[in-house]
């Protein structure tokens, strides 16, 4: 499969880890992850937001290989919280996880279904 990441120079640039478009071609698979809750397979939810973030990309990161994809196949991630001040600890720990892939995102601050979580996220993945 062919990336390709782009940063417009006539728009704003990207804060913090992503690309503002990412191109694909020559794939051959299309995986869409349903937003991932910060509960665990036991359906134990963790305290605190960076415990529940981390959660979040663990079920990611299930999802991913239950389909036979990793991380490096992510091309598109939204990322729901509940709170604007969730924003850089989220940054941080959405960071510990890609590294250095930078794919498109879009955070959105939202009334989330379940207030107990503070978080969700979605992935879009391609091989």
């Amino acid at each position: 499969m062919k990336r390709d990441a782009f940063n417009a120079k006539n728009a704003p640039q990207p804060r913090g880890g992503y690309a503002q478009a990412v191109r694909i071609e020559d794939f051959s698979r299309v995986l869409f992850v349903s937003g991932q809750i910060p509960a665990d397979s036991d359906d134990v939810l963790p305290t605190g937001f960076e415990a529940q973030a981390r959660q979040v990309w663990l079920n990611v990161d299930a999802q991913l290989k239950a389909a036979g994809m990793s991380k490096a196949d992510i091309v598109k991630v939204t990322m729901y919280l509940s709170d604007r001040h969730h924003t850089m600890a989220n940054r941080e720990i959405r960071a510990e996880y890609l590294g250095a892939l930078a794919p498109a995102m879009t955070v959105v601050i939202a009334g989330i279904f379940d207030e107990s979580w503070l978080l969700e996220v979605e992935v879009i993945a391609a091989q």
